[in-house]
C-alpha cells in the first residue's frame, strides 16, 4: 500500500500573519491570501492536478498542540482509513477521529518526537 503521496501543506507560526503574507508576496512573488497560498501542480503518474498549501498561523494558535513545535506538515495520503488502522497496529498516537470535508479526509497523529502531523486524503 502506498502511504504518503506528497506534501499537502506546510504550516508555521508567525507573530504577524498578515505581515508575513505581505513579505512573501512582495519579496518572493507568492500570490498570498489571508489563508496563505495554494501551489497547484500535476501528478506525473496520473496527470491529476493537486495542491500544496503554505500558510502562516498566529503564534498563539493551539492548533499544533500537543506538539511544542512552531510548524506542522500535512502529508497527502491514499486510503486514510486503511492507513490509520495500520498506524494503530504500530502503536502510533492518533490524536483524533477522521474528519471528512468536501475537499478530503483528515486526521492528526504524533511522530516519534511528538511532532503533530496532519494526514490528508484529498478528493482530487
Amino acid at each position: 500500500m502506498k502511504k504518503v503521496t506528497g506534501i499537502g501543506g506546510i504550516f508555521f507560526k508567525a507573530k504577524d500573519t498578515s505581515a508575513v503574507n505581505d513579505w512573501y508576496k512582495k519579496n518572493l512573488g507568492l500570490d498570498t491570501t489571508p489563508y496563505g497560498v495554494s501551489f497547484e501542480w500535476k501528478d506525473k503518474e496520473t496527470g491529476n492536478t493537486g495542491t500544496t498549501q503554505w500558510a502562516p498561523f498566529a503564534d498563539t494558535t493551539e492548533y499544533f498542540e500537543p506538539s511544542q513545535k512552531e510548524f506542522m506538515i500535512n502529508y497527502r495520503v491514499e486510503n486514510l482509513e486503511l492507513l490509520v488502522e495500520e498506524l494503530k497496529k504500530e502503536n502510533v498516537k492518533i490524536l483524533d477521529e477522521i474528519q471528512t470535508y468536501n475537499y478530503g479526509k483528515f486526521v492528526h497523529i504524533l511522530d516519534l518526537e511528538d511532532n503533530k502531523i496532519q494526514l490528508w486524503e484529498p478528493i482530487d
